[in-house]
């Protein structure tokens, strides 16, 4: 999940290697922050959030065949 964030990520922004993924793990969540450059904000949440929305559908869905329930937050 935490790769499949980052491939995401890094194509979609202008600034690749100012993207990170930090994961929080628990027992049957998990948390991933997602951390881009100040400029590249728009270019991954889009317009009225549809890029972000779509991105968190593709984590959750790659978290479903692992049996855990996943968060995406996008974050500074």
């Amino acid at each position: 999940m935490k790769e499949l964030l980052l491939t995401l990520a890094q194509a979609l922004v202008d600034h690749p290697e100012q993207v990170s993924v930090n994961m929080v793990e628990g027992e049957k969540s998990v948390i991933l922050e997602l951390r881009v450059a100040q400029e590249d904000m728009g270019k991954v949440i889009g317009k009225q959030g549809r890029i972000a929305r779509a991105i968190r559908t593709l984590v959750k869905a790659a978290a479903a065949h692992q049996g855990k329930r996943v968060v995406v937050e996008i974050i500074q």
